[in-house]
This record gives C-alpha cells, sequence and structure tokens, in this order.
C-alpha cells in the first residue's frame, strides 16, 4: 500500500469519526408525551394542543428535542401514565383522576359554576394565587415534577341524559350518572342523583347498558366518545371549566440546558393559546353537530342556572372541606375567582 493511500484511508476513516460524533452529538432526545383520547383534531382539543406543542418544540430547539406521541392512553390509563411521569424522563397530559391522589387540592378549582365565561377561567390558572399553591403542592409531592400548563380540553361541562330533560335541579331525582372522580359523585348527590365513577375508556357502554343514565361533559367529549348515539339530551349548564393537566418530569427539567428550558416553557405558552382560541371557536358547531345527530339542545335560563348554583356550589364546598384540605386554600381560590367561600 502506497504512503498516500495509507495516509487517505487515516484521513477518510478520521472524518468518518468525526461526522459520526457530530451526529450524536446532535441527535434529538426523544420525549414521550401520553394523553387520553383519539389523535383527532376535529374532536380532541388535547391532541390539538399536543401536536401544536410538538411542532413548537422541535421547532424552537432545532430538532434537539423531539416529542413522541402517545394518544388514547396507550401508555396506561390515569393512574399508570401518573407514575411514568413522576419516574420517568416524560410528559403527560393528566385529568382530575391523576391529579387527585396527589393534589387532591385541584378539586377546589372544579367547583361547580364559578366561572361565568372563558376569560374567567383562564384568568384564575394563569394569574390566581390559589393555583401556584397547588403547582408547588404537586412538585412537592411528586418528586419533583410541574405543572407546566392548564389544558382546555373543550369547553365547559354540559349534563347529558337518556331519560328526561334537564332544566332544574329537580330534573335530576333518581336519576343514575357516570362521574369522573368522587368530586362528580358529590354534585349529583346535591342535586338528588346518585353517581358511580366509571372510566372514560367504558362510558359509552355503560350508558348503553343502562348502567348510568347520563353523565357531564364538553360538547367537544360527547362526540369525541360517540356519546350522542346513546344520549338523548344536553344541557348547557356551563358546570365546570374543561380542563386537563400538562406535567413534566423533574428529572427530565433538571437534564434540559437552559435554552432548552426556555424555548420548552415558550412552546408551552404559545400551544395553549394556539388551543384555547382553536376550542373556543369550535364550541357552537360541536352543539350544532350533536343537535344535528338528533340531540335535544336545552340551554338553561339565568335562572336556573343560578337554581343549580344556590343547590349544587355549597354542597360541593362541604364536600371539599371535609377532604383534608386547607381551608385557607379554598378560600384564596374562591377569592381568585370572585366567589364568596
Amino acid at each position: 500500500m502506497s504512503t498516500v493511500t495509507s495516509l487517505f484511508r487515516k484521513s477518510l476513516a478520521g472524518s468518518t469519526l468525526a461526522l459520526s460524533l457530530l451526529t450524536a452529538s446532535v441527535q434529538a432526545q426523544t420525549i414521550n408525551l401520553s394523553y387520553n383520547g383519539a389523535p383527532d383534531a376535529d374532536k380532541n382539543a388535547v391532541h390539538v394542543f399536543a401536536t401544536n406543542l410538538k411542532s413548537l418544540v422541535e421547532e424552537k430547539t432545532g430538532g434537539e428535542l423531539e416529542l413522541k406521541l402517545y394518544p388514547n392512553s396507550m401508555l396506561g390509563e390515569e393512574q399508570e401514565r401518573m407514575e411514568q411521569v413522576i419516574s420517568s424522563p416524560s410528559l403527560n397530559i393528566a385529568s382530575f383522576a391523576g391529579m387527585a391522589p396527589i393534589v387532591p387540592e385541584v378539586y377546589v378549582s372544579a367547583t361547580p359554576f364559578m366561572f361565568e365565561d372563558f376569560a374567567a377561567a383562564r384568568r384564575f390558572f394563569d394569574e390566581g394565587d390559589y393555583w401556584k399553591q397547588v403547582q408547588a403542592l404537586f412538585s412537592e409531592r411528586a418528586n419533583g415534577a410541574e405543572i407546566l400548563a392548564v389544558v382546555e380540553e373543550g369547553g365547559f361541562l354540559a349534563f347529558t341524559n337518556n331519560t328526561r330533560p334537564i332544566t332544574q335541579p329537580a330534573d335530576f331525582t333518581g336519576l343514575r350518572f357516570r362521574a369522573m372522580d368522587p368530586s362528580q359523585v358529590a354534585l349529583y348527590e346535591a342535586f338528588g342523583a346518585s353517581g358511580t365513577p366509571i372510566p372514560w375508556t367504558e362510558v359509552y357502554m355503560a350508558l348503553r347498558t343502562g348502567v348510568a343514565d347520563g353523565q357531564m361533559n364538553p360538547p367537544m367529549y360527547i362526540l369525541l366518545g360517540s356519546l350522542q348515539e346513546v344520549q338523548k339530551y344536553l344541557t348547557l349548564a356551563n358546570i365546570q371549566y374543561s380542563d386537563q393537566f400538562l406535567l413534566a418530569n423533574g428529572e427530565l427539567l433538571k437534564s434540559l440546558s437552559d435554552d432548552e428550558r426556555t424555548a420548552l416553557t415558550e412552546a408551552v405558552k404559545e400551544a395553549n393559546a394556539q388551543a384555547r382560541e382553536d376550542n373556543q371557536n369550535q364550541v357552537e358547531s360541536r352543539i350544532t353537530s350533536l343537535e344535528e345527530q338528533g340531540m335535544e339542545v336545552i340551554r338553561p335560563s339565568k335562572a336556573d342556572i343560578d337554581a343549580f348554583r344556590t343547590k349544587g356550589q355549597p354542597a360541593y364546598l362541604q364536600w371539599l372541606k371535609g377532604q383534608d384540605i386547607a381551608p385557607e386554600l379554598i378560600e384564596m381560590a374562591m377569592k381568585d375567582a370572585g366567589v364568596s367561600a
């Protein structure tokens, strides 16, 4: 072998090694993001947020961080996914059912009839002292994991059932409702109905077979679960602001560079703003779609809403006080929302 050939091969080998090292140094860090619901932008506001976040994170980090989306609870139900985000470098969008075992204080934010509109609910979470306290408590109890955002999931909750139109509290008497968690059970009982916690994945069959007469969810989730096929009546009572929570593993956040953490924070804020706008713009069209598919839509009067609030809110607040939640935190939340506890 000639000296020139030998030098060329050594040079080529060195260049290949350098290229391999460079490629390894810029290889994307893949982060799992899990959440409920189908990967359908028309029906799932959480998926809209997740896809927006994926694009923005990858754009802002120049591809150094890459999100891999796992919709439809592919990585497990609420509690399994919560355990994953606490123990492994991942992201998760959790519902109240996932959050409450760690921070039951989150139930305070679900006090029924607390917000008049989207603007009031967003101020409560974006600016309120109560929510800052919940974020701190969660991080303290979840091994440094953090709540990065409150994610809208389709508007305000509405009541549905397959028995009779609901226009006032007395219409609930004797009905059986699917509940997402114990807080919803407390609300149904205040109205004279009963509530049974049933996982989201089992709701359609429970309603179809009569295990439950009704449930409450925003119009988006009614469409997502095809509940209009097994529910006749839709009562737009603006019960609760419908939201979930973007969580990040503590060790994952510590592993990010300052630039990566800034990029993630900015991406979360922008994705949330985009998803909120998209969500609010679709509320009425979703209601129209449900009506066109055969649901009878009931729009309670202000007097009817006041009756729901008068009956349901005190009972719910009384339930909260039995959940070992600091009374001052409840008072703080009510103050942030402009409601007297």
